[in-house]
This record gives C-alpha cells, sequence and structure tokens, in this order.
C-alpha cells in the first residue's frame, strides 16, 4: 500500500486499497475488541492520588492518565508487562503468533518503533505494504486484547540503517539532524502528523477504542542534548510540545530525556532500573527499555544474559516502586535487506530475547519470565495501591512491604543484592533463604511463590544442524524442490558504470546515496627497482587515514589485509 500526503500535510488519500482486505482474519482468533474492555484487575486510583491528565477530551469514558504511581487505564491502576516486538523484522505471517506468545508469556503490552525511513522512502510519498504495514500490526494486537505502546522517534536508533531517518533527509538544505533546525523539524512534525493521523483515522488510541495507550516521541535524546548546545534545548522542548499538540488522549513518554516537560513522562532504559527515579513526583515509574541479551557484531562472540539476572533486574523495578516494564527486545527478529545500523551489525537481531529470531520460545529464559510475571500479577492490586515500607535485614539485604491492613492486602520482596553469597534473613519472625543477587516474592508476606535465583522452568538449547531435505507431496514442499542455488562472484575492484576520478577519499553516504554499503577506491603505485624495500626485501607498508568503520586492502586484485580501526595500516 502507499499513501501521499495531500497539500499541507494534513490530510490521507489513499492511492491503492487492497481488495480483500488489508487486515485479514485471524484463524482461530476471537473479534476485535479493545484491550480496555477486555481488562480487569488493578485497583482504583487512591482518592489523595495526585492525576495528570494527558491528551484531550475522550470518548466512552475510555481514557489513559497517570499520577506518581502508575498509569490510570479507565479509572483503573494497572501494572504492565510490555514486550517489544519490531513489525518490520518479522513477517506479516509471524505477527499474530509472537503477539500470543507474548501474551502466554505474560505481557500485557507490545511495544513497536515507527520506521520512518522504511514508510517516507521519498518526501511525501509513503509505503505501508508488507513488513511496514502497521496498521494491520497494530490491529493484530488488538485483536489478541493486549495494549501497544507506539515509540514514533522519528528518529529511533534501533541498531536500525541511519537510525530510522530517510536518508533523502540528508540532502535537504540546511538540515541538521536533532537539533533546532527549521527543515529537520518541519519534515519531523509532518511525518509524526501523519502516523498519528493514520492511527486515528483506524481508530487505534485508546482514547477512541484502540489499544494504543502510550506514544513515544524522540529517543534517548538526553544524552546528546548538551552536544548541541542551546540547539538542543530549544528542540528537546519543541520536539515534547509539538507532540502533545497531536492531542492523542494518551499519555506521551520520552526516554532518558532528563528534562521533560510536566505532561511528558520521562522513562529509563538500562540494565537496570530499580534506582530510577523520574524528574517530577507526579510521574511514574516507566522502564522502556530492559535488555534481555544484546545486538549481534560481525567478529564478536554471542552477547548472554542469564535469565536469573533478568528476573532479578525486574523484580528489583517492581520492588522499587515501578509500574510499566518493557523487555527490548522480547523478539528481535531479522534486518532483512539492508536495514541494520552499524557498525558491524549482523543480519540477525536475535536479541538473545524471550522469542528467538524464529519466533520459539527460548527455554529456559521464556518460561523463567512468565512465572515472575505470574507470581508479580498475584499481588497488583497490594502493589499499586499502597506506599512500600522499606526494611533493612542485613547489609546488602532488604524488605519491601506493601500493606494495607483494613483492605487485608500484604505483599514483600526479599532481596540479596550480594552477587556472590547466599544469606538467610529474618522477616517477621521467619527464616528465609535467600540466594545471592536475588529476590524472593511473597504475596501474602509470608510464603514465598517466587525466587529469580530458582529457574524451574524447562531448559532446551537450540542447535543448527545440517539436514538432507526429504520432501512430501505438499505443494509447499513440491516449491522447495524447485528451489537452485545461485551464486554471483564479485571481482575485486570499481566494475559498472558508477567510477569517477578524485583526488582523495570521498564521504561515502554523499557519494553512494546510501545504495550500497561498500565503495570502491583504487589507485596506481609503480615500485621501482631501487626502492628501498626491493633491494632490502622489508615490507612496504601502506598507510590510509580515515574514519571509515572498515578497510579491506587489495593489491593486484588479491586481498593483503583489512581492519576495522579508524588509522589502517598493513
Amino acid at each position: 500500500m502507499w499513501l501521499t500526503r495531500g497539500p499541507g500535510y494534513t490530510s490521507l488519500e489513499e492511492l491503492t486499497e487492497d481488495p480483500i482486505g488489508r487486515f485479514g482474519i485471524i484463524e482461530g482468533a476471537s473479534p476485535p475488541s479493545s484491550p480496555a474492555a477486555a481488562a480487569g484487575g488493578g485497583g482504583r486510583p487512591g482518592e489523595d492520588a495526585s492525576i495528570t491528565i494527558a491528551g484531550n477530551v475522550t470518548t466512552d469514558n475510555q481514557s489513559v492518565t497517570f499520577d506518581r504511581r502508575s498509569l490510570i487505564i479507565n479509572g483503573r491502576r494497572k501494572l504492565l508487562i510490555s514486550a517489544s516486538i519490531h513489525y518490520p523484522r518479522s513477517v506479516p505471517a509471524m505477527w499474530p503468533g509472537l503477539v500470543q506468545l507474548a501474551k502466554e508469556g505474560g505481557a500485557d503490552a507490545i511495544e513497536t518503533y515507527v520506521f520512518w525511513n522504511g514508510h517516507e522512502r521519498s518526501p511525501g510519498n509513503y509505503y505501508f505494504g508488507g513488513r511496514y504495514d502497521l496498521v494491520k500490526f497494530c490491529k493484530i494486537v488488538q485483536q489478541a486484547s493486549m495494549y501497544l505502546i507506539l515509540r514514533i522517534g522519528p528518529f529511533i536508533a534501533a541498531e536500525w540503517n541511519y537510525g530510522g531517518v530517510p536518508v533523502w533527509l540528508h540532502y535537504v538544505p540546511n538540515t541538521i539532524f536533532r537539533t533546532d533546525s527549521e527543515p529537520f523539524k518541519f519534515y519531523m512534525q509532518s511525518f509524526m502528523t501523519f502516523i498519528v493521523n493514520l492511527m486515528k483515522k483506524e481508530r487505534l488510541f485508546l482514547s477512541q477504542g484502540g489499544p494504543i495507550i502510550l506514544s513515544q516521541v524522540e529517543n534517548e535524546y538526553g544524552f546528546y542534548e548538551a552536544a548541541y548546545g542551546e540547539g538542543g534545548k530549544r528542540y528537546a522542548s519543541w520536539a515534547a510540545n509539538m507532540a502533545l499538540s497531536q492531542k492523542t488522549g494518551v499519555p506521551w513518554i520520552m526516554c532518558e530525556q532528563f528534562d521533560a516537560p510536566a505532561e511528558v513522562i520521562d522513562t529509563c532504559n538500562s540494565f537496570y532500573c530499580d534506582q530510577f527515579t523520574p524528574i517530577s513526583p507526579n510521574k511514574p515509574k516507566i522502564w522502556t527499555e530492559n535488555w534481555p541479551g544484546w545486538f549481534r557484531t560481525f567478529g564478536d562472540s554471542d552477547p548472554h544474559r542469564p535469565p536469573e539476572d533478568i528476573a532479578f533486574s525486574v523484580a528489583r523495578f517492581f520492588q522499587k516502586g515501578g509500574s510499566v516494564h518493557n523487555y527490548y527486545m522480547y523478539h528481535g527478529g531479522t534486518n532483512f535487506g539492508r536495514t541494520s545500523g552499524g557498525p558491524f551489525i549482523t543480519t540477525s537481531y536475535d536479541y538473545e530475547a524471550p522469542i528467538d529470531e524464529y519466533g520459539l520460545a527460548r527455554f529456559p529464559k521464556w518460561g523463567h519470565l512468565k512465572e515472575l510475571h505470574k507470581a508479580i500479577k498475584l499481588f497488583e492490586s497490594a502493589l499499586l495501591n499502597n506506599e512500600p515500607v522499606s526494611l533493612s535485614l542485613g547489609l546488602l539485604q532488604e524488605a519491601d512491604v506493601y500493606e494495607n491492613a483494613s483492605r487485608g492486602e500484604c505483599a514483600a520482596f526479599l532481596s540479596n543484592a550480594d552477587n556472590k553469597t547466599d544469606k538467610v534473613v529474618v522477616f517477621r519472625n521467619m527464616q528465609y533463604n535467600l540466594p545471592a543477587w536475588s529476590v524472593s516474592i511473597l504475596p501474602d508476606c509470608k510464603n514465598v511463590v517466587f525466587n529469580t535465583a530458582k529457574v524451574r522452568s524447562q531448559t532446551s538449547t537450540v542447535e543448527m544442524i545440517p539436514s538432507d531435505l526429504h520432501f512430501s507431496s505438499g505443494s509447499a514442499h513440491s516449491r522447495l524442490k524447485d528451489l537452485q542455488w545461485e551464486v554471483f562472484m564479485e571481482s575485486a575492484g570499481i566494475w559498472g558504470d558508477a567510477d569517477f576520478t578524485r583526488k582523495g577519499f570521498v564521504d561515502h553516504i554523499n557519494t553512494t546515496k546510501d545504495t550500497t554499503d561498500y565503495l570502491w577506491c583504487t589507485t596506481s603505485l609503480f615500485v621501482d627497482g631501487d626502492e628501498e624495500s626491493v633491494i632490502n626485501g622489508s615490507s612496504t607498508i601502506l598507510q590510509v587515514e580515515s574514519k571509515g568503520h572498515v578497510l579491506h586492502v587489495f593489491v593486484n586484485k588479491l586481498l593483503q589485509g583489512e581492519d576495522f580501526i579508524f588509522l589502517f595500516q598493513c
């Protein structure tokens, strides 16, 4: 599907329509329903709560507000577990299964970025087909009766090519990315408005009965704002206010934004966010990125984060007053084509996530976290409607108790932050064994239902092994038999008709317009017989000063060396 903007960038004109309905029907799924209508649990906001209302007037009493303790959805406090799944990093046929597996793992919400350069491939012309069918993805989440967190950005980083910004914007005169630059702000606002209007048109915000409960503008800009000086401060303020002016009826978030205005929730991205505190006492504690693994890079070993440590970080976050937690990633998927950002990011974006690149549950990680989510949800009301009382149980051991005697609520977290030594602690006249670097969860302040260091989930190891294909009589297998490998041998040096002559090196992006990852530079050197290296038999040294990520050197079309540093020498 291609969409285009009308004059003024305020209208939506559909150029082509899917004759069979682009949203389709999920086999075996229940009719589309709003998670707002299906959700229960949680609890009512306290009478003394200071609630900040976000967005414009809502309809049918469907609303998302917040105060210092939690999001309040349709008048009820909600403790939320969210799972990142990026729609372009998986094929659409996988989306229903991925969403369902996340839900079975205990997730209440799905989180995704919006990929600007995948949608606006040239100014004003939009693409929403195939893996970029954002509306279809949102509606699959809605059909699963789950919430959605939409991180529009539109700069997203995400180990994605150019951070999600279209390369054509690089060539708009006087454009400077992510600062108080009028051309950049114009195109950023145009894209943001287009996406918001598309979501409104499809009634996808919770204020309209849809699944979207939060939207994000920008991405981790707080880390870079100071480098832009006053222009950075003006841009951050402009971005927040521009987002608020969209009037979506749901709150806006800005991750790692240390000067977010009162109406925008600043959030945490890290391996651990239990010590994070929002910049305003009227904002809830939200963790937008908990990294259960890491992305892979060519030449390096695969990163690994044990499920015990992930569970510890999540339990500590809720122990210390957290209310919304998101795994980045819950399913990483694949960087198709040339979409991987860099340098050296692999095609696989598996991320060692709870759901692997192929859509399979990764054990014991998926199972261990599922049990954690079940344990925390046992006392959601107690967590969100009571102030914690912290008790020291030792040098690195503590308890946080959420109790209301009049309502018969009492829940506790017992934690041991010593990463080497198991401890025995006494809590309310009872002894508890706390393994090193672990949290025990007591939904009734007495009985331990879960400890983060004790993995009881099934364990399995996936190994790729060569195998002969055995075909059945099915049509799919018949098509497989017709597949043939094709090999294209690339020759060293320039080939084709895109060559030109220039003195010195040239900038990669400006030269290739991001149409290729490779740029050949050739030169001729003649070595006379009286050269010192020829006479003495010593090695010839080639020194190249470059800010390129990697250089390969060929002499007479034979590879002589390669390196990944800015000063190349061979």
